[in-house]
């Protein structure tokens, strides 16, 4: 646990900035933009839906993030088999997808709220500039925490340890070059596995953070509405989000290889944002409007960064770290089959835009 510290500690440090850039934003802005009056706002059978909402999509959140933790005991969906490849490849686009068509048009459509004053919120396209910040960000989060766990852990093997290990094969004279060829190779194989573990395991945790807080922002949109029509097709379709991107997730905490408290924590904090934001949203509801200049542009904002984050982390430590992988580089016909996985989870994902 202690490895992970400064890298959350750095993408903290923006969410942080970030929050401050918020306040500044929200004290030169008037608030009381007027909610569209609805036939469907009933809070007392909103809190109900509510309700459900939270013990459904914790359940479904569980389902999903926890399934791929427990495939190993399915050797067709062993981490080394092709079929673990092509699940998260459907997952990557799952994530993908996420990033691109449910977080990012929200961003979008919150700070070009006609709630928002003209100056400067319809000057300056601040959504696609803070996701494009918010992925360089992770790729310097991505790049330095990876150089840093790598000198801490001291990644490789001691070439002493495979020679001390060798010297009763050294009475077979004539194979002392061959062993120390193939002691080479084994110390080359390990580092690069260590290397490679490493990378799984920042992916994760990287990833957990910016699935975090889209969840928390949805959830608490979700407990703060009293739109009974809206919240209907939200909670179904929320359930199938969180599960698939679940199995995403839970995908990468597998490969990182974590013991069994690290991974039973990262699935817990996955599962109970989302029922938090809603349960949130439902305590701030009297203070929280979704139409007020606050809210729109705090949550905007936070849509957008989460935006550029997972985005990068689905195109960039996901789908191309394998697909130029040497798995994947050696088979075309599992590549084909993976692609075909990515635009199955990207497209699914697309259609629950209509309802989510």
């Amino acid at each position: 646990m202690a490895t992970s510290n400064p890298k959350l500690l750095i993408i903290s440090i923006f969410f942080i900035i970030l929050s401050f850039l918020t306040l500044q934003a929200e004290s030169v802005v008037e608030e009381g933009c007027v909610e569209e009056t609805s036939s469907c706002n009933d809070k007392a059978k909103a809190l109900t839906l509510k309700i459900i909402a939270i013990v459904s999509i914790l359940v479904t959140s569980m389902i999903g993030v926890s399934a791929p933790l427990f495939t190993r005991s399915i050797p067709a969906l062993h981490p080394d088999r092709n079929l673990f490849v092509i699940v998260k490849a459907f997952a990557a686009g799952i994530i993908l997808a996420t990033g691109f068509m449910h977080v990012l048009p929200d961003s979008f459509d919150m700070l070009s709220s006609s709630c928002l004053p003209e100056n400067p919120w319809h000057k300056f396209p601040f959504t696609g500039f803070l996701a494009m910040l918010s992925a360089i960000v992770t790729l310097m989060v991505d790049s330095l925490a990876t150089s840093v766990y790598s000198k801490k852990s001291n990644v490789g093997v001691n070439p002493e340890s495979i020679t001390h290990g060798a010297e009763p094969d050294r009475e077979m004279a004539s194979t002392v070059g061959h062993f120390h060829g193939h002691g080479h190779h084994y110390e080359d194989k390990l580092a690069s596995g260590a290397k490679q573990l490493l990378r799984y395991r920042v992916v994760a945790m990287v990833l957990e953070l910016g699935i975090i807080v889209h969840s928390v922002v949805i959830g608490l949109s979700l407990g703060a509405s009293s739109n009974t029509c809206t919240i209907k097709g939200l909670v179904a379709a929320l359930c199938f989000h969180q599960m698939f991107e679940g199995m995403g997730l839970g995908g990468c905490i597998l490969q990182a290889e974590y013991k069994p408290f690290k991974k039973a924590v990262m699935a817990f904090f996955f599962s109970v944002t989302t029922p938090f934001g809603i349960a949130l949203g439902i305590a701030l509801s009297k203070m929280y409007k979704e139409n007020s200049p606050s809210a729109l542009i705090t949550v905007g904002l936070l849509n957008a960064s989460s935006a550029g984050l997972l985005i990068y982390m689905a195109l960039v430590d996901l789908l191309a770290a394998d697909f130029m992988g040497p798995k994947l580089q050696g088979s075309i016909k599992l590549q084909v089959k993976s692609y075909m996985a990515v635009l199955l989870g990207a497209g699914g994902m697309s259609l629950m835009a209509k309802w989510a």
